[in-house]
């Protein structure tokens, strides 16, 4: 293994172990609003990072890596296929959006990616509960997809400016 590709693991298993803390820290926080399953997503800036400053492969190892591996540690083994789901989606529209938006609207990348996070969290909570009547719920979640994602955008783009100098990426 040459030293390019210890370097680029050790970078993803750092970023992985970020994602970890920034969860873990994340579910310290009480709840943002009286409505269930709003919060900032902060561990999506990890996620949008990897996938500006590495490539789509890398974003989509290290998004895996980190849903697993909190769901154990968590040991919200429940909340799997809802966190497979969203981050999926979120990853998927992410990337698209990478390849019309540059790191300076990196914000907008991380709104459009939230609301597709929501989008698959719906979807597995109709398939899991069998019914539509979930779908009530979807104005609010978007809503507090658009805010948080900002929010987490304008977070990752900061520190994006800050540490690609730093990797030298």
């Amino acid at each position: 293994m040459g030293k390019n590709n210890t370097r680029h693991t050790a970078l993803m298993a750092m970023l992985i172990a970020a994602g970890l803390i920034i969860f873990s820290l994340e579910s310290l926080i009480p709840p943002l609003t009286p409505v269930p399953g709003i919060k900032l997503g902060l561990a999506n800036i990890v996620t949008l990072f990897t996938l500006y400053a590495f490539s789509r492969r890398d974003a989509f190892c290290v998004m895996i890596l980190r849903v697993l591996l909190a769901s154990v540690f968590s040991t919200q083994i429940v909340s799997l296929w809802y966190s497979l789901a969203g981050g999926f989606l979120c990853l998927m529209a992410m990337s698209i959006c990478k390849s019309f938006l540059s790191e300076d609207l990196m914000q907008f990348t991380s709104v459009v990616g939230a609301v597709f996070h929501n989008l698959g969290q719906l979807a597995i909570a109709v398939l899991l509960t069998g019914s539509l009547s979930i779908l009530w719920y979807s104005p609010v979640l978007m809503l507090g997809g658009v805010i948080c994602g900002f929010f987490t955008g304008i977070a990752c783009k900061l520190v994006y400016k800050r540490i690609k100098t730093i990797l030298k990426i």
